[in-house]
């Protein structure tokens, strides 16, 4: 992953559109493109075969949240330390991580502009 200073994001949020996620994507989370890939193929296939652009939709929106978590060290790493937790923690620790989890994506929904999960 790229590194930045001072806490900054790592780059620009990008425009929410497949291309520019793709990018994204390979620039900062190269071992994320064969899920990219593979997530976007089934929402193209979704999307045929019910004529209706929702998958695509959904695709976009969870690619740009975590293009938009992923961009900013911290709050990437912070993601990573409650994934951890959720799964190797008690129940306890399980909720509390799945609070933090979600709290940390309600922020990037809200961040750019997309309707609450």
């Amino acid at each position: 992953m790229t590194t930045s200073s001072a806490g900054q994001p790592l780059i620009p949020q990008p425009p929410a559109t497949v291309t520019a996620l793709r990018q994204a994507v390979a620039q900062i989370v190269p071992a994320a493109l064969p899920a990219f890939t593979r997530e976007l193929d089934q929402a193209a296939d979704q999307s045929r075969q019910a004529s209706d652009l929702a998958p695509l939709q959904r695709f976009i929106a969870q690619w740009a949240v975590y293009i938009h978590i992923q961009r900013q060290p911290n709050v990437a790493k912070e993601f990573r330390h409650w994934e951890d937790t959720a799964e190797i923690g008690d129940a306890t620790q399980a909720r509390r991580a799945a609070s933090a989890l979600g709290k940390i994506l309600d922020d990037a929904y809200a961040a750019l502009g997309l309707p609450p999960r």
